[in-house]
């Protein structure tokens, strides 16, 4: 399979509240990590993110606030790859959290949290919901993933309000366009290994290029899904306000071939005194509706631990 990535390291980081100090979200190489999930930033790097947060004058613009969608689920682990062994084409999330109200400045400390489904349309915990189209069951994957933890996590932004997430690229479920989703708490704290108190105070999506989506979705594990792909034009949310709306700015790690994988751009405009209640406005719709009897609350008591992950990084 394209991108076969193994769960071999999961970030802790220390408690704080968005006044308190900061963290170093992506500072550090990570050994065992593959290339297009480098901890190190180059100049196209921070091209690409100038480029992100100029696009629609999206740092000056509050983000547009849209539905959280049916698959949410409360205390996703804090961590940087959330990927669990899940097969796809992998992606480099660098996201930038600033204070859109006040001049753009940095918001360290912000909890940034995204959950997204896998390459045939799954999400964790909800795992029976038909992604539509044909897909082979979740259950096929020959992945190790927990199906109640994959594809989720949180993120602690550090002193330039930036944090990473390593994963691969979402696949698609009807009626949806290809999306991630996210929040962004402040005031809270880590605790137990998720993040904990706090408000919400953004819900939003990541939505990626029609052309880029298409053709990731002719590879493998993504074909093994067929049906109608939804475009950014006819997706229920997405309103096609660009970056502001939650379009990242994608740079290829190898042009020539798209398995290699992406790396994602945005900058979050918020309000750090608003608070979200997940409803959002968007263009229309909820995302679609989880299946009957769907898990809800923590994550089970066989959920991937800091010990586990920190003996398989070490032993990688």
């Amino acid at each position: 399979m394209t991108g076969n990535h193994k769960d071999k390291t999961i970030t802790r980081r220390r408690a704080l509240a968005v006044t308190g100090g900061t963290v170093a979200a992506g500072g550090l190489a990570v050994a065992g990590y593959q290339s297009a999930f480098a901890d190190t930033e180059t100049t196209a790097d921070a091209t690409a993110t100038a480029s992100a947060t100029s696009t629609s004058s999206a740092c000056m613009t509050l983000m547009t606030s849209v539905t959280e969608g049916p698959y949410y689920l409360d205390g996703a682990l804090v961590r940087k790859d959330i990927t669990e062994g899940k097969s796809g084409v992998p992606l480099t999330l660098r996201l930038t959290v600033v204070d859109a109200t006040d001049g753009c400045t940095p918001v360290p400390g912000a909890a940034v949290e995204i959950w997204h489904c896998d390459a045939w349309g799954y999400y964790s915990g909800y795992t029976t919901a038909n992604p539509g189209g044909s897909a082979p069951a979740e259950s096929e994957d020959g992945s190790t993933a927990n199906d109640a933890t994959y594809l989720r996590g949180y993120q602690i932004a550090n002193g330039n309000g930036v944090v990473k997430f390593e994963t691969i690229f979402p696949g698609w479920y009807t009626p949806r366009t290809c999306h991630i989703h996210v929040k962004v708490h402040t005031g809270g704290e880590k605790e137990d290994g998720t993040y904990e108190g706090g408000k919400v105070n953004y819900t939003g999506q990541f939505f990626f290029d029609d052309d880029i989506a298409q053709e990731i979705f002719t590879l493998e594990p993504y074909s093994k899904h067929s049906g109608s792909y939804t475009t950014l034009d006819n997706d229920m949310v997405y309103d096609g306000g660009g970056a502001s709306s939650g379009l990242l700015t994608l740079k290829a790690v190898k042009k020539a071939d798209p398995s290699k994988g992406y790396k994602g751009f945005l900058t979050l405009g918020i309000d750090p005194d608003a608070e979200s209640t997940g409803a959002g406005s968007g263009a229309g719709g909820d995302g679609g509706t989880p299946p009957s009897g769907a898990p809800t609350g923590e994550p089970p008591s066989d959920a991937p631990s800091e010990s586990a992950t920190a003996s398989a990084s070490a032993s990688s």
